[in-house]
């Protein structure tokens, strides 16, 4: 297996894995904060879209004028780095827009990273991250990523009083 494939099925495992949660979650959980200065699973989402967007797209082939129709701005300043969940759905999209944005980011990465070479990964990413200096270390980190948050979805499930998925 190459090791653009092998970052990629990892991305692909952790969706697999948080779409399953999500599965599990009832729209009445999404905006739901189990106490004050806790996240909520919209928040969680949206983070996640934002995040593969990035280290998927972003830093392995930079920014371009259309990436707007895949991941609005709105995104970027709602669930971005730095920024803090609230409680009020008001702040954000509505969950369907969230979850679109979610599929529709990683169908781009899907589509895009499809041939991707392995030589071309072991370039310096587009944008420098602390945690990694090539495009492979990118796309690592977006499956590592993934599943840090998809465990935080977990929980957050459980403190909200649903059962175990597994």
């Amino acid at each position: 297996m190459s090791r653009a494939a092998d970052a990629l099925g990892r991305i692909e495992s952790a969706r697999r894995y948080t779409t399953n949660l999500l599965g599990h979650v009832p729209p009445t959980d999404w905006f739901r904060m189990p106490s004050e200065g806790v996240t909520h699973i919209a928040w969680q989402v949206g983070h996640l879209a934002m995040a593969e967007y990035r280290l998927a797209l972003e830093r392995i082939r930079g920014k371009r004028p259309e990436d707007d129709r895949v991941l609005p701005e709105l995104f970027l300043e709602r669930f971005g780095k730095g920024s803090a969940p609230t409680a009020d759905p008001a702040v954000y999209p509505p969950i369907d827009e969230i979850r679109h944005v979610f599929d529709a980011v990683h169908r781009q990465v899907q589509t895009e990273l499809a041939g991707i070479d392995d030589a071309a990964l072991e370039a310096p990413p587009a944008a420098p991250h602390r945690l990694f200096t090539t495009k492979r270390g990118a796309l690592l980190w977006c499956g590592e990523h993934e599943m840090l948050h998809a465990g935080q979805i977990g929980l957050l499930r459980r403190l909200l009083g649903s059962q175990p998925v597994w």
